[in-house]
C-alpha cells in the first residue's frame, strides 16, 4: 500500500534516509588514530585527538561524512616508571564490545602472499542536533587469519617498519574496500589525515581499472601535520616487494617512478587535489620543505564541548546562549562578570589539585600560580627548557611562588624522550622543598581535560619552527587559560602580548624545519617574562589577570575550534555548501 506523505513527513523521511544511507555521505575521513574518548584508547596524542574533535564537530554540524581508522586491541600503552624514573610500557586492557558494535561485513586483502580477512567495528557519534556520524575501526583479529596476522591491528605505532607497512596497507586499501562493502559507493572526497592512509590512492587506481593519476587527484585531499622530514613514514621497495601482492606492487612502482621507495607524504602530495598544513606558519615551512607553492593552511582547533569545563560551560550557556552550535559567539565573553569566570576557574583548579593528591600524594596550593606542560615527550618539544639555567630558575620560581604540573608519554623506542621524562621526575624530587613540581603518569584524554581546565598558565616550549600547530593550548583557551609559548604553530596566530598570553623568545623568521637559532634566547626570555610579567600580574593585578582570561576566550576560543575548522574544510576541500545545513 502506497501512503501519501505530507511535506513535513517527506522532509523527515528524506533526512532519515540521508542520515543512514551511505550513498548520502560523500566524504570519508581516514586517520591512523582517532581519539573519541578515554575508554576507546585508539590514539596516542594530538593527531588522534584532533581527528576525533573534527569528527565530533562534523556530527554537530551535520556534515555528511564517515571516519575510518584501525582498532588497536592493545592501545598505545599504559605508562609506568621504574625506581630509576625510566618509562616502562604495558599493553592497554580494554574490551571493544563495551564501546563499539561489531558489524558482519568482512573484506579480504593479500599481505605477504596470505589472504587476510578484515572485519570492522563501528562507533556512532551523535551530534548536538541528533545527526549520527559513523566511525569505522578495522580489525584483523578474527578466525581464520594466521595468529601473526591477527595481531596486525593490536598496537598503535608498535612493532617494526614491516608491521607499520602492513597496518598502513590495511588502513588505505582495506579501508576503502570496507567502505564499498558497507555501501559507500558515491564518495567524492577521501580526506587523508596525514600520510598513513596514502595507499588508499593505490586502491582507487585498482578500482578504476586503468592508469589515470588525474582522476585519483580529483578524489583526494591531504592534510600534513609534520614539519620535520624525519617524521614522515618511508618504506623501501625491498620491503614493499615482500609485503604487497604483485598487482599492487606493479601499480605503486608506476605511481612512484624512479624512486627507491615510497614516502607516504609524497604519495599524498602527488595524488591530492587539495593539500593543507595545520597553521599558517606550518604551510610556509611545508612549502619550503616540499619545494611547493600549493600547500594551503587550515589552522587546527578543538571540539568546544569536549574540552570546556562544566563550570565554564554553565557560564557560556547563561551569558552566550547558542555558543555550542556557533562557538564564534564566544567573542561575547568580554561581557561575562569577572567574578564568575574566576569562580569557575578555581573550581576546575581544585578538581585538578584533588586528582594530584589522589595520584601523587602531593598537596598543591590553590592560591599559588600553577603552570602546566603536557605533550608527547620528544626532544624538540624541550620539556626541560625550564631547567636550562638552574640558578635563574630557582631565583624566579623559588619560595613556592610557582608550582608546575607535567605530563606526557615518550614513544617506546624514543630514548631521548624517556631521558627528558627522567630528568623532569628527578628535578621534582630535587626541588621538592622550594619549587613544587609534579609529574602525572599515563597522560590521556581525562588527564588532559583536568590539566587544560585547571592550570593557570599553559607552557609550550618547542624548538621552532617544528610545532606544526599544537592543540593543547587551544583547549586551555576554551577555559580562559592563557598561553605562555614559543611563537610557533597556532600561537603565532592566537598571540597578543599581555592580552591572550605571552610569547617566549624572539619573533620567528625561519621557514626551514631544521633551522638553527640561539636557543638560549628562549630560556632567558622565559625567565624574564615569568619573573617580570606573569608572576607580578597573578599576585598583584588580579583584575588584569581575569580580564586577560576573558580576552583569551573572546579572541582565541571563538576561533580555534573544530566547528570553524570543519567549515573551512567543507568550503576549501570538500566543496560542501553550509547554507543548506
Amino acid at each position: 500500500m502506497i501512503q501519501r506523505l505530507h511535506r513535513s513527513d517527506l522532509g523527515n523521511s528524506l533526512r532519515t534516509l540521508m542520515e543512514n544511507d551511505p550513498a548520502f555521505r560523500p566524504v570519508a575521513y581516514f586517520s591512523m588514530e582517532v581519539g573519541l574518548k578515554e575508554s576507546i584508547p585508539t590514539y596516542s596524542g594530538g593527531l588522534g585527538v584532533l581527528a576525533g574533535d573534527i569528527l565530533k564537530s562534523a556530527a554537530d554540524l551535520g556534515v555528511p561524512m564517515a571516519g575510518v581508522t584501525l582498532l588497536y586491541r592493545k592501545g598505545y600503552f599504559v605508562q609506568e616508571f621504574n625506581n630509576d624514573d625510566w618509562q616502562q610500557q604495558k599493553p592497554v586492557v580494554w574490551d571493544p564490545t563495551k564501546e563499539l558494535t561489531l558489524l558482519p561485513n568482512r573484506i579480504k586483502i593479500t599481505i605477504e602472499g596470505r589472504e587476510i580477512q578484515v572485519g570492522v567495528w563501528v562507533y556512532e557519534i551523535i551530534g548536538s542536533t541528533g545527526y549520527p556520524l559513523p566511525v569505522y575501526f578495522l580489525d584483523t583479529d578474527f578466525e581464520p587469519n594466521d595468529p601473526a596476522d591477527r595481531q596486525l591491528c593490536w598496537y598503535l605505532y608498535g612493532g617494526d617498519n614491516r608491521y607499520r607497512l602492513c597496518q598502513e596497507f590495511i588502513l588505505g586499501v582495506g579501508g576503502l574496500r570496507m567502505l564499498r562493502a558497507l555501501g559507500y559507493m558515491n564518495i567524492d572526497t577521501f580526506h587523508l589525515n596525514e600520510g598513513h592512509a596514502g595507499f588508499l590512492t593505490l586502491e582507487l587506481m585498482r578500482e578504476q581499472g586503468y592508469y589515470d593519476p588525474e582522476r585519483i587527484r580529483e578524489q583526494v585531499v591531504f592534510t600534513t601535520h609534520t614539519p620535520v622530514p624525519a617524521g614522515h613514514d618511508y618504506f623501501e621497495f625491498g620491503l614493499i616487494d615482500k609485503v604487497f601482492p604483485p598487482d599492487a606492487l606493479d601499480t605503486i612502482r608506476r605511481m612512484m617512478p624512479n624512486m627507491p621507495g615510497v614516502s607516504m607524504t609524497e604519495l599524498g602530495l602527488r595524488y591530492s587535489r587539495y593539500i593543507n598544513g595545520v597553521a599558517k606558519k606550518h604551510a610556509e615551512v611545508s612549502n619550503d620543505m616540499f619545494k611547493m607553492e600549493t600547500v594551503d593552511w587550515i589552522t587546527n582547533g578543538v571540539h568546544p564541548t569536549t574540552w570546556v569545563s562544566s563550570g565554564m560551560r554553565k557560564l557560556y550557556n547563561k551569558h552566550i546562549p547558542g555558543w555550542e552550535q556557533d562557538p564564534g559567539r564566544l567573542v561575547q565573553a568580554l561581557t561575562i562578570p569577572k567574578s564568575e569566570i574566576w569562580a569557575a576557574h578555581q573550581a576546575s583548579k581544585l578538581r585538578l589539585l584533588a586528582r594530584i593528591v589522589e595520584t601523587n600524594g602531593v598537596q598543591l596550593d590553590p592560591d599559588v600560580l600553577t603552570l602546566g606542560f603536557a605533550r608527547r615527550a620528544a626532544t624538540y618539544k624541550r620539556a626541560d627548557l625550564l631547567f636550562a639555567d638552574i640558578e635563574r630558575f630557582k631565583k624566579v620560581a623559588g619560595g613556592k611562588k610557582v608550582q608546575f604540573v607535567f605530563a606526557g608519554k615518550a614513544h617506546p623506542h624514543d630514548d631521548g624522550g624517556k631521558t627528558l621524562l627522567q630528568k623532569i621526575r628527578r628535578k621534582a624530587k630535587e626541588f621538592e622543598n622550594e619549587i613544587p613540581i609534579v609529574f602525572i603518569d599515563n597522560y590521556n584524554m581525562e588527564i588532559a581535560s583536568l590539566l587544560t581546565q585547571g592550570v593557570d598558565v599553559w607552557l609550550n616550549t618547542p624548538m621552532r619552527p617544528r610545532e606544526a600547530s599544537g592543540t593543547s593550548g587551544m583547549k586551555c583557551a576554551m577555559n580562559g587559560i592563557m598561553n605562555f609559548s614559543i611563537l610557533d604553530g597556532w600561537w603565532i596566530e592566537g598571540w597578543i602580548e599581555d592580552v591572550t598570553g605571552w610569547s617566549i623568545g624572539p619573533e620567528p623568521t625561519e621557514t626551514k624545519a631544521d633551522a638553527h637559532y640561539d636557543e638560549s634566547l628562549d630560556a632567558v626570555d622565559l625567565y624574564d617574562k615569568l619573573e617580570n610579567k606573569i608572576i607580578p600580574t597573578y599576585y598583584k593585578n588580579h583584575d588584569k589577570w581575569v580580564d586577560m582570561m576573558r580576552h583569551t576566550i573572546a579572541l582565541d576560543a571563538s576561533f580555534f575550534n573544530t566547528h570553524r575548522v570543519v567549515k573551512e574544510y567543507a568550503a576549501k576541500a570538500y566543496s560542501i555548501d553550509f547554507r543548506g545545513m
